[in-house]
């Protein structure tokens, strides 16, 4: 079987703001999930894939695990942990600290229980000394038991080609299950929502974004140019005028960052019209998350 390629499911778990999308997107050498500094910028899985001469792999990533605060966040934790079940493999992203805490441990837990090889990938490096890594490694071997553990740095791309080698030998033999020109099952008019929501997160206050949800009302393609119009949905009608800003300002902000990273994606120019309409307390809504595009299944799982 020396030659033979191998093909299998990945998924990608961390806390909030570890890094699990930027390392996926530096793996495709292309920005597909979006990503801040801000916890919880993920709110669903998204499926990627990677193909090279050792095979495929097709990863998952997942919203943070963390302490669910509404109904939104109850889903955001179903969606991680429910695909553990499902994959190969998993990596587990943690950050370059000694002090393992209780969400921590609790993924710990969620992972025994799973049966499933980890592989514990000790994140963002190049924001430590050399010296500092190996204690944090001897911390997270006495937690749980690790088919590897592997500390990269996903935004500079340190030890990503030994992480993949790593992850393909956990992987089964078998043909891909999608031709090499595919990087994601995702629709471009999802991936435009979600840069914009990144912009959103980038640009305003701690506590507004995480209640703005984005859709896309019409996306269409005119003389070699992207016309999408879409609205901006926030919970409180105060949040409303923040994202607005005095004379337009955040929102023609917003919609600029937002229009950059499309035409990046999309590789043609684009015009993009923005709109903020209220839905109050909608994350706690299942009706309106579902509108939003939140799986009903994830919704009945408490």
């Amino acid at each position: 079987m020396e030659n033979q390629k191998r093909a299998g499911f990945v998924t990608i778990i961390g806390r909030p703001n570890v890094g699990k999308s930027t390392l996926m997107n530096h793996i495709l050498g292309m920005k597909l999930a979006i990503t801040s500094r801000k916890p919880q910028t993920t709110r669903r899985r998204m499926q990627t894939v990677f193909t090279n001469e050792e095979g495929q792999i097709v990863f998952l990533d997942t919203p943070g695990i963390h302490k669910a605060k509404n109904r939104l966040g109850e889903y955001m934790d179903k969606a991680a942990e429910r695909t553990i079940s499902e994959v190969d493999c998993v990596l587990w992203l943690v950050e370059p600290e000694t002090f393992i805490g209780a969400g921590e441990k609790h993924i710990a837990e969620v992972l025994q229980k799973a049966n499933v090889p980890v592989i514990l990938v000790i994140n963002k490096i190049d924001t430590v000394k050399n010296e500092l890594i190996p204690p944090v490694i001897e911390a997270y071997k006495d937690l749980m038991q690790f088919e590897e553990i592997i500390p990269v740095s996903a935004k500079h791309s340190i030890n990503k080609d030994e992480l993949l080698h790593a992850v393909f030998q956990r992987l089964p033999y078998g043909e891909p299950f999608y031709d090499e020109e595919t990087v994601t099952d995702e629709t471009e008019r999802n991936i435009v929502a979600e840069l914009i929501r990144e912009q959103a997160l980038r640009n305003l206050s701690e506590e507004v974004p995480h209640g703005i949800a984005v859709e896309i009302d019409s996306m269409k393609e005119k003389q070699k140019i992207w016309m999408i119009d879409a609205t901006i949905y926030c919970e409180k009608d105060s949040h409303k005028g923040i994202i607005i800003g005095k004379a337009g300002q955040m929102l023609k902000k917003i919609g600029t960052g937002a229009r950059l990273e499309a035409e990046k994606l999309l590789d043609k120019r684009v015009t993009l019209r923005l709109w903020v309409k209220v839905r109050k307390d909608w994350r706690d809504d299942e009706k309106q998350m579902r509108a939003f595009g939140y799986s009903a299944k994830d919704l009945q799982d408490r």
